[in-house]
């Protein structure tokens, strides 16, 4: 039987627990995390939350739903138009690149459309004045059709700063070679 990736709605606070589940359960799962700086605490300590509440997304067959459902703290599967979504394979990949790739993350609701195309929007755009390159946004947005979420992270001063150097290694050198060659 053809296997897909599904959301998993599981009660309030349990998705690490039911990822743990599965894990012993050898069900493939992905319960994607975001870093969050804790508010409570004076130190301003960092945890590690669910990027989306309540979720839990799986990839397994129609036949394995029922033992899914049986699982203390699962309440039920996200449905989509009377059937369980089915969450497209990409949009899985790109929400773990994403979560590699930033770690204070935030999610913001959109229209759900199967048909429309991953978009990233706002990828950071670097522009070129002469001999100085500059970065015009700090901000990173994926848009996930499928799931009706928009992804948004900002990137942080560091990696600014990596890939300001990157460019500035890679491309320069090109621009000034060429100019060389033209003179």
């Amino acid at each position: 039987m053809q296997k897909n990736w599904y959301v998993v709605y599981t009660k309030s606070q349990c998705e690490k627990k039911i990822t743990s589940l599965f894990n012993k359960w050898k069900i493939e799962n992905f319960c994607p995390l975001t870093c969050v700086k804790e508010s409570v605490s004076w130190r301003g300590k960092v945890v590690f939350e669910p990027l989306f509440k309540s979720y839990v997304f799986v990839y397994i067959s129609e036949d394995q739903m029922g033992k899914i459902t049986k699982a203390e703290g699962v309440v039920n599967f996200l449905y989509w138009l009377g059937k369980p979504a089915v969450i497209n394979y990409k949009e899985i990949q790109i929400i773990k690149e994403f979560t590699n790739e930033y770690k204070e993350i935030k999610i913001q609701g959109t229209q759900v459309n199967k048909e429309d195309a991953i978009q990233i929007i706002d990828e950071p755009s670097y522009k070129m004045e002469g001999k100085f390159i500059s970065i015009k946004s700090k901000t990173v947005r994926v848009k996930l059709p499928s799931l009706g979420y928009t992804l948004i992270a900002e990137i942080e001063k560091e990696s600014l700063l990596e890939r300001q150097k990157s460019l500035l290694e890679n491309i320069l050198p090109k621009i000034s070679h060429q100019q060389f060659n033209t003179a």
